[in-house]
């Protein structure tokens, strides 16, 4: 009886491990997607970028890091999009 007790602690553990390298493993992909949207909405800024379009910087707001956050890349091309389009947040 002991045997099959310590068989089902062995299995789950394993299975929680598993699901930890899951979580774990898809953070990091979502945190190296936010900093590459932040990057790149930071250089667009920081070498006035818009400026070329005849519109303004991008502000650095909760909503536009937010945005960048969550959406990465495509949430800062989208953002970029958005002030080209005249649309601000």
């Amino acid at each position: 009886m002991a045997l099959l007790g310590i068989a089902i602690l062995i299995l789950v553990i394993i299975i929680f491990l598993a699901i930890a390298f899951y979580v774990i493993k898809n953070i990091g992909h979502l945190v190296i997607n936010a900093i590459i949207g932040l990057i790149t909405l930071f250089i667009v800024n920081f070498f006035h970028l818009m400026q070329y379009a005849g519109k303004p910087d991008i502000g650095f707001d909760w909503i536009t890091v937010i945005i960048c956050a969550l959406a990465g890349l495509p949430g800062a091309i989208l953002l970029i999009i958005l002030s080209l389009l005249g649309i601000t947040l």
